[in-house]
């Protein structure tokens, strides 16, 4: 595909993406405005929090690096501090379990309960929130924005997540009915849209060998460097003389131009829509001493297009699941002793992405 056409997909995704969120909007905005109790607008946000935050603290220390080239020399590899600036406002009905901790939001509180299906209160809930980060000398930015909506018989929800550290970004809507067991177990089935870049398409393809290795060299020259063959120097596209041996060329150039050049078409790409069949469930049950919420939602079916960057390229046209599952247990076995274990784990386009916390508490009276 030439660039010029890459450039004009890339502009009409951009307008379908835009024009999906106008929808939604609209959707959520007569949801609250048309909701049995006569709710409006004005009485949805109320109760909502704005916050903003920054935090910061040292890295890990100083590295000396030493020299014998011309004779002994020492630097000093600096890490500079790290630091988080957190943005957001939200408004969550937060589930017995969840305690607040501190007076004021700072961006810091992790609530695993977020990623649920549905929240503990029927209606309109929301989180805008993020956070630009620096550790250990790396740029991060973490973004998630979604909209709820849960009905009595359905769920409406659409989010944008973007994970820096599992380089994992994609925007979701996805419109569910909601079939009740009981007062604490209810089952949801619906569809799913999800707009991503093409998890799964490997630029380095076209430049592996029958033996599995790259044609790296031919790649760097594609990509501008230059080789002295007759003198063993290499020269980067602006002419600078960036190795003068194979080793340095084969261990610190070459990984960088490897890295340079997946970086480069992975953003020359459109994204991806993907379409999908949802299933899932949520469990909560709560009391002082004993709570377990539970919740998950998989993707087992996606509907086949004909875009040459769809993950079907990827698993030769075979169906795969994708899914995101969480959990949250706390016990107080007595008045001494409480265990807790909560975490959420999800897997798309096979990238996983993960936290957890598990522990205990022990109260000496």
């Amino acid at each position: 595909m030439s660039s010029e056409g890459l450039n004009n997909c890339g502009k009409y995704r951009k307008f379908e993406f835009v024009l999906y969120c106008l929808i939604m909007l609209v959707v959520f905005i007569l949801g609250t405005t048309l909701d049995a109790k006569g709710q409006t607008l004005k009485k949805t946000f109320k109760y909502a929090t704005f916050y903003t935050a920054f935090s910061g603290g040292n890295s890990v220390a100083d590295d000396n690096i030493y020299s014998v080239t011309n004779g002994l020399q020492t630097d000093v590899l600096e890490t500079p501090f790290d630091y988080s600036i957190t943005a957001g406002v939200r408004k969550i009905a937060r589930f017995g379990y969840e305690n607040r901790a501190s007076v004021f939001y700072d961006g810091t509180e992790k609530s695993y309960s977020d990623a649920a299906n549905i929240g503990k209160v029927k209606g309109f809930e929301f989180l805008f929130e993020a956070d630009w980060r620096r550790q250990q000398g790396r740029n991060f930015l973490d973004q998630d924005y979604f909209l709820r909506y849960v009905a009595k018989n359905w769920i409406a929800k659409v989010e944008y997540l973007q994970d820096g550290f599992a380089d994992v970004q994609y925007f979701e809507g996805s419109q569910r009915f909601r079939l009740h067991a009981n007062d604490r177990l209810s089952f949801n089935i619906g569809v799913a849209q999800r707009i991503s870049e093409p998890y799964g398409y490997n630029p380095l393809e076209q430049w592996v060998l029958s033996n599995n290795n790259i044609h790296y060299t031919s790649l760097a020259i594609q990509e501008g460097y230059t080789v002295d063959v007759q003198n063993g120097e290499y020269f980067s596209p602006d002419g600078e003389l960036v190795a003068n041996s194979v080793d340095v060329w084969e261990q610190v150039i070459i990984p960088e131009v490897i890295n340079d050049y997946v970086g480069k078409k992975r953003n020359e790409l459109p994204n991806v829509w993907n379409y999908s069949v949802v299933v899932g469930y949520d469990y909560y049950k709560y009391s002082k001493d004993f709570w377990v919420h539970s919740w998950a939602s998989v993707m087992p079916y996606h509907l086949k297009t004909d875009n040459e960057f769809s993950f079907f390229e990827t698993t030769e046209d075979e169906q795969w699941t994708d899914y995101g599952l969480g959990l949250i247990f706390g016990w107080r076995l007595n008045k001494s002793l409480g265990v807790f274990l909560e975490g959420k784990y999800n897997k798309y386009w096979n990238r996983e992405w993960h936290d957890f916390s598990v522990g205990l508490n022990y109260v000496i009276l």
